[in-house]
């Protein structure tokens, strides 16, 4: 369980945007996932076992009504309060990530920020592969799409033929 902490503390920080509620995710994951230990294959790779439970959780808390917060930025400056200079780029990929819906966004964060497998992606989010294809293929068009300035990601790439 300890060997995974870092991969979940990423996946849910990627996926929740916010430092506490992605650490309050990963903690609820490793005590469900310590209390239902019995459930797990001592055969199968922990990883998805314990993604699974987190997408699970992350499922029933976005059906619960939020409550609201007033959190403090949590962004650390460099010494010198210069940002740097790439920070702009990783700020319109979260904002474009937040854009795409939940399915794709977490398809395409377990596939390519965690490197799962297609199968290991399919059991973590409990969906067959052929679902854990087509919604990584959508999101990174749409993903694409909002970073090309796309409208909000509302569609496909207009295509016009050239003679």
């Amino acid at each position: 369980m300890l060997a995974c902490l870092p991969r979940l503390r990423r996946y849910a920080r990627a996926l929740l945007g916010e430092r506490s509620a992605a650490d309050d995710l990963v903690q609820d994951t490793l005590e469900r996932g310590w209390e239902k230990l019995a459930s797990w294959q001592r055969s199968d790779d922990m990883r998805p076992w314990l993604f699974a439970i987190m997408h699970n959780l992350y499922v029933d808390q976005r059906r619960r009504p939020a409550l609201a917060m007033v959190g403090l930025d949590e962004m650390e400056l460099p010494e010198s309060g210069a940002m740097p200079a790439d920070h702009g780029l990783a700020l319109d990929l979260e904002a474009a990530l937040r854009l795409l819906p939940a399915g794709q966004r977490e398809t395409l964060l377990l596939v390519v920020l965690e490197d799962m497998s297609y199968e290991q992606a399919a059991t973590a989010l409990g969906v067959p592969v052929g679902t854990v294809m087509s919604r990584l293929s959508r999101g990174r068009e749409r993903l694409r799409l909002l970073m090309d300035g796309g409208a909000h990601g509302a569609g496909p790439a207009s295509l016009k033929v050239v003679k």
